[in-house]
């Protein structure tokens, strides 16, 4: 026998019960978005590397050591997408959206890519429902976002959801503080390791979201950036607080929170899920004024978020591994009526209904057990007596009652 083949670490397949509330999820989006005047974009899989090197910065895990990254035939190197906010600002530039009435709202749903250790929820190939609104720097928008995000976990349920709300200032505070904040781990550079140094000579920001403890015991006492806001960022922070206060989302106000990524600017906002244990974050994203220019285009600030789809369908717990169920299964337990009632079958689907019948000339005993294993509300059985009367036998298999229904009125009083 062969040695058996598997999916690569750090991927998985979706079964059927899991993609049922995949689906809740993607119809959920969908609708939510809608009602906020948002468009689907699709972007390609795979983009020219420089665009993730120049947008998502050279300081971040992703560009250091995360990204799937190859060269093609042509000679062009090339990165598997392992976020979605680059990707639709090139298409933004690409297409000229700057021409069209701002701010323009687009919406996704796409795997992304990352090489980073495998843990709950978390794999190297993972979904992501993600918005970008593009070509306003207005702080009402921002809220706008936040709240879009906060709505979708409520339409779908997800328990135990908690915000974290920061900001990053604009250019002139994060220059003000970069300096203090260089000088004060210059003074703790022997207790930094090398790769924190190497870091922090690219952006000291980065230090605040590292995961080494050593690195996180030097940063506790380092000066935060909220100390250095000018009076417009800060009134920009404080204008996203009151929208946000006015609506009634409650948030928790985090002065370390930075996010993994060197575009953002002012707001960045990150949830979390209470169901999810130590690796808590489900969601989160923020604004970034300056995406657009590094990567080309002209000036255009944006604001956007991404969230987990693995990260959802865990936090909905038992849900994801419940068969979807049928709404009925038709049970013919004579094997020369199976061909003459495919007709019937096909009838009940397009009437809209979940229904599946034996493809394996089982018996009626194990029709009975196919039904049950498979969910089925009903089971609608039709043998030659049926046949002769013109009267399907439908048992309820909640309660084993069972009522006789005309055959050609089948697909409407089952429906």
């Amino acid at each position: 026998m062969s040695a058996r083949v598997h999916a690569p670490r750090g991927t998985r397949d979706v079964l059927p019960a899991e993609s049922a509330v995949r689906a809740l999820i993607e119809a959920a989006a969908r609708e939510t978005f809608a009602r906020h005047a948002y468009g689907r974009v699709t972007t390609p899989t795979f983009e020219d590397l420089q665009l993730f090197v120049r947008g998502v910065g050279t300081s971040t895990d992703i560009v250091r050591k995360e990204m799937y990254v190859f060269e093609d035939q042509g000679g062009r190197r090339l990165a598997l997408r392992p976020e979605g906010t680059a990707g639709v600002a090139r298409a933004y530039v690409e297409h000229g959206m700057h021409k069209l009435p701002q701010p323009v709202k687009l919406w996704y749903l796409a795997p992304m890519f990352r090489q980073e250790a495998p843990q709950s929820g978390r794999y190297r190939e993972h979904w992501q429902v993600g918005a970008e609104a593009i070509g306003s720097e207005d702080p009402l928008l921002d809220a706008e976002v936040v709240s879009l995000l906060a709505g979708l976990y409520e339409a779908l349920g997800v328990p135990g959801v908690r915000l974290r709300l920061g900001t990053l200032g604009d250019s002139a505070t994060r220059a003000a503080h970069r300096g203090e904040l260089g000088a004060f781990l210059a003074r703790h550079a022997d207790d930094l390791p090398d790769d924190a140094r190497a870091r922090a000579a690219e952006n000291p920001l980065r230090l605040f979201d590292h995961k080494d403890p050593a690195v996180a015991a030097v940063m506790a006492e380092a000066p935060r950036l909220v100390a250095f806001l000018t009076p417009e960022a800060a009134a920009h922070i404080g204008t996203v607080e009151a929208v946000l206060d006015a609506m009634g989302i409650e948030y928790a106000r985090d002065d370390s929170l930075v996010r993994g990524l060197d575009y953002y600017t002012h707001t960045v906002f990150e949830f979390t899920c209470d169901a999810l244990g130590a690796q808590s974050g489900i969601g989160g994203g923020g604004r970034y004024d300056g995406l657009v220019e590094q990567i080309g285009g002209p000036p255009a600030p944006g604001v956007g978020f991404g969230t987990g789809v693995e990260r959802i369908t865990l936090a909905l717990g038992s849900v994801a591994s419940e068969p979807a169920g049928l709404d009925c299964y038709v049970a013919i337990p004579d094997a020369d009526l199976r061909i003459t009632l495919a007709p019937l079958v096909a009838t009940l689907r397009a009437a809209g209904l979940r229904c599946e019948t034996d493809l394996r000339g089982r018996s009626m005993k194990a029709m009975m057990r196919h039904a049950n294993g498979l969910g089925a509300r009903r089971v609608v059985i039709i043998g030659p007596r049926e046949i002769d009367e013109g009267v399907a036998t439908v048992r309820d298999m909640s309660d084993g009652s069972e009522r006789r229904i005309g055959i050609a009125e089948l697909a409407e009083a089952l429906a």
